[in-house]
């Protein structure tokens, strides 16, 4: 299977960034361990504090579907409808 990219994108609640921020820092350790991981970086927008973007890299779209089943990223899932106004996740595969 080939390598998968993902952006993903989470805006914050009004008066909730920094609760998201820390839910989101506690999912990258563990991530990073993850089977298949290959980049999991997490960015704040320079002009939009409460948007936050996941930029991350996979082996393949088996290792992301893995990761979604996780035990962090449930957590994450279960804790999201408080701290986000809304998400978005692009998933795409490598050409070049």
């Amino acid at each position: 299977m080939s390598e998968v990219a993902v952006v993903a994108i989470f805006m914050a609640k009004p008066g909730k960034e920094e609760e998201l921020r820390q839910v989101l820092e506690a999912n990258v350790g563990p991530t990073r361990q993850e089977r298949g991981a290959l980049q999991y970086d997490l960015h704040r927008d320079i002009e939009e504090p409460r948007r936050f973007i996941f930029v991350e890299r996979w082996e393949s779209k088996d290792a992301l579907d893995a990761h979604g089943k996780s035990a962090h990223i449930q957590a994450f899932r279960a804790k999201s409808p408080e701290l986000c106004e809304h998400g978005e996740v692009r998933v795409a595969s490598k050409l070049l």
